[in-house]
């Protein structure tokens, strides 16, 4: 009678584990989905990620470049001797106030990108969010 009790505990036992290894799967399945779901969204943001920063350097490429040619229209109409007879001594201050804005806009604008940059690259680095899987086929070898 002892001993079928004992076995009759044990199957209780072994029917118990089952179950709960059987629940365990069933999360790890779930589990697995999610992370699959969240390395497709990870891969798409870090495409979108990558589009808007081509964009951006596109943008502030055509931006210096007009900056530029706004600069040296400035200066050429600041250094025209027909510009000093053409021009009154109001528009010539004006002018020069422009330039030096325009000096002034680029270089914050300048130090502003530098500093999205740096920000950027080290939220964004492959590096550190990049998930490599050979761990996971060691651990479950």
């Amino acid at each position: 009678v002892q001993i079928a009790r004992c076995f009759e505990t044990m199957r209780q036992r072994c029917c118990r584990l089952e179950r709960d290894g059987q629940r365990t799967r069933e999360q790890l399945a779930r589990v697995e989905a999610e992370q699959a779901a969240l390395e497709v969204k990870l891969k798409h943001a870090r495409k979108q990620v990558e589009v808007e920063i081509k964009k951006r350097h596109r943008v502030e490429a055509e931006l210096e470049k007009q900056e530029r040619k706004l600069q040296l229209v400035l200066e050429s109409l600041m250094q025209e001797p027909w510009g000093s007879g053409v021009l009154s001594r109001e528009q010539c201050s004006i002018l020069n106030a422009l330039v030096s804005q325009r000096l002034g806009a680029a270089l914050a604008a300048g130090r502003r990108s530098s500093v999205v940059d740096e920000s950027c690259q080290s939220l964004l680095s492959h590096s550190d969010i990049s998930y490599d899987r050979t761990d996971d086929d060691v651990v479950r070898s």
